[in-house]
C-alpha cells in the first residue's frame, strides 16, 4: 500500500471520493492505522447533510475533513461543531488549486477565509499553485493552519507555498503515480526543509 511506503515522510494522508467510492469507507479506517487521514470530501450541503457526512467520516477514522464555506455560515458552523464534538479538524476551502478556481472562488476567497476564522474552523485550504494567494489568505487568517494543494502534478512548488505562508502542502498524483512514491515524498520533504 502506498500509504505504508510514505508514512515516515508525511504528516497526514488525504483521501478523496475516488478512493473511498472505489474501495469503500473502510479504506479510511485502514489508512488511519498508518497515518492521520484528511477526508477531502469538500462537503458542500445543507447543515444537516453536512453534519451527517462529517460524523460518518469521523466515525470511519478521519482526523480532519475538507469542507466548502460557500454553502454559508450555518453549514460551515455545523461542520465545525461536529468536528469539535469528535475532537477533529475542519479545513474550509478558500480557493482551489486548478485554473478554473479563478472564475468564481478566487473573488470570494477573502470572504471565505474570514468566514472560516469567524466560524472557528481548524484551518483553511489555499492554492499552492498561486503562492501570492496563500500570502493573501495568511494575512486574513493570522495563525490559523493553512494547507496547500496543487504541489507536483498541478505545477505548484512546495517551497513556494511554504514560503508564502502555508503550514503544510498537499501532494497527490506526483507521489501516488510514481514508481517510487517514497522517494518522491522524500524529495518534497527535502524541498520544504530547505525553506524553513
Amino acid at each position: 500500500m502506498i500509504s505504508e511506503k510514505v508514512a515516515d515522510c508525511v504528516d497526514a494522508i488525504k483521501v478523496g471520493y475516488p478512493l473511498v467510492l472505489g474501495a469503500g469507507p473502510g479504506m479510511i479506517s485502514a489508512i488511519s492505522d498508518i497515518a492521520p487521514v484528511i477526508a477531502d470530501f469538500k462537503v458542500a450541503d445543507i447543515p444537516n447533510t453536512s453534519r451527517l457526512i462529517c460524523s460518518q467520516s469521523f466515525e470511519a477514522g478521519a482526523s480532519a475533513i475538507i469542507v466548502h464555506g460557500f454553502t454559508g455560515r450555518d453549514s460551515l458552523l455545523e461542520c465545525v461543531k461536529t468536528g469539535k464534538e469528535y475532537g477533529r479538524d475542519i479545513f474550509a476551502v478558500t480557493e482551489m488549486s486548478h485554473p478554473g478556481a479563478v472564475d468564481f472562488l478566487q473573488p470570494a476567497a477573502e470572504s471565505l477565509a474570514r468566514l472560516a476564522v469567524e466560524c472557528g474552523a481548524s484551518g483553511v485550504v489555499a492554492p499552492a499553485t498561486r503562492p501570492e494567494r496563500v500570502k493573501e489568505i495568511r494575512r486574513i487568517v493570522g495563525g490559523m493552519t493553512i494547507i496547500s494543494p496543487g504541489v507536483g502534478a498541478q505545477g505548484g512548488r512546495a517551497s513556494d507555498a511554504i514560503s508564502a505562508g502555508a503550514d503544510y502542502v498537499i501532494v497527490g498524483r506526483s507521489i501516488y503515480t510514481s514508481d517510487a512514491p517514497e522517494i518522491e515524498a522524500e524529495k518534497i520533504v527535502r524541498e520544504i526543509e530547505k525553506c524553513r
